[in-house]
């Protein structure tokens, strides 16, 4: 009974101070939903954060795995050392649609002392000389040419505040130079080599050649660069495929393939200039990333490609399959 007593008057007591605070618990309530509020506030902050680790982390997985190092994000860069020494500033390095470019005079100072660039104004060329190495350059062209070989730039060579800028992974071919990007720190690395790449005269297989530029003419000689190079790219292709001959010269020969090898056509063609730099730019390494992988192209609606196989690129007047 005392202690019944003793709750009631505990009880009558908690509400003459709550009815003289007023608004307390409401204060009390606003207070607990503000800090709950930002409990999960925080917590939101906490996943958003752990989710950008995670991608993070992730686009950092394809250098390790073998991507190009000079390929990746914009972010991820943050220096550029040649022979474990800061490279100059005049490189100009900058990074666009996840491509490292510099200044390709300054760069080859950089890789040999003794490179010298000049400029002609009215072609919009730029030539370097080095000890080993001889680099011709055009503006607004999607290859330069080193050695008598031709690499592809999709990019173009481009003038930007007042330099002639090209990929770095270019240049350090040029210079036989290596390039590797360390992942925990976003710096590239280049380390010399010989001075030079290898020329085209002894590069480039000759048989070869001669075949794949021809075709090149023969197929698609009015055509612009890339479409020259998607049809080398289709033969080439077939080359490497283990359904098709290994030489390009039996792929052309094969029966219903090739049109314009019959009857010794093709070898009596001469192919013109871009038809040789597009075969050159192929058996360089050089692919149309629109048509990669394609087996067949054609220029007839009807064709069995047409008819059969998927469409994956369009180029000028013919049509890319897989």
């Amino acid at each position: 009974m005392i202690r019944k007593l003793l709750s009631t008057l505990l009880c009558a007591f908690a509400l003459l101070l709550l009815m003289g605070a007023g608004t307390a618990p409401e204060q009390q309530a606003a207070i607990l939903a503000e800090e709950e509020s930002a409990a999960v506030s925080d917590s939101q902050a906490l996943e958003a954060d752990t989710q950008a680790l995670e991608q993070a982390s992730s686009q950092a997985v394809p250098a390790a795995a073998g991507v190009s190092p000079l390929e990746l994000a914009e972010e991820k860069e943050s220096g550029l050392l040649i022979d474990g020494e800061d490279a100059p500033e005049e490189i100009s390095m900058f990074f666009e649609n996840n491509v490292t470019h510099v200044s390709l005079a300054a760069m080859a100072k950089a890789l040999d002392e003794t490179a010298q660039a000049a400029w002609d104004g009215a072609s919009g060329t730029m030539t370097v000389t080095a000890a080993k190495v001889r680099i011709t350059a055009q503006v607004g062209q999607l290859y330069f040419e080193a050695n008598g070989r031709y690499l592809y730039l999709p990019g173009q060579v481009r003038m930007v505040d007042g330099q002639v800028t090209v990929p770095l992974w270019a240049v350090a071919k040029a210079f036989d130079a290596s390039v590797s990007w360390d992942a925990s720190t976003g710096v590239i690395s280049v380390k010399r080599g010989s001075g030079g790449i290898q020329s085209g005269d002894t590069y480039y297989d000759q048989e070869a050649l001669f075949w794949l530029s021809r075709v090149i003419f023969a197929e698609s000689g009015n055509q612009p660069l890339e479409g020259k190079m998607a049809v080398g790219n289709v033969v080439l292709n077939r080359v490497a495929s283990p359904i098709y001959p290994n030489t390009v010269k039996e792929v052309l020969a094969q029966k219903n393939q090739f049109s314009t090898y019959k009857s010794g056509a093709l070898a009596n063609r001469t192919p013109n200039e871009s038809s040789v730099i597009a075969a050159k730019l192929v058996l360089d390494g050089g692919e149309v990333e629109a048509c990669k992988g394609a087996l067949y192209f054609d220029s007839n609606a009807a064709s069995w490609a047409a008819r059969n196989k998927e469409c994956i690129a369009v180029i000028g007047g013919h049509k890319f399959y897989k």
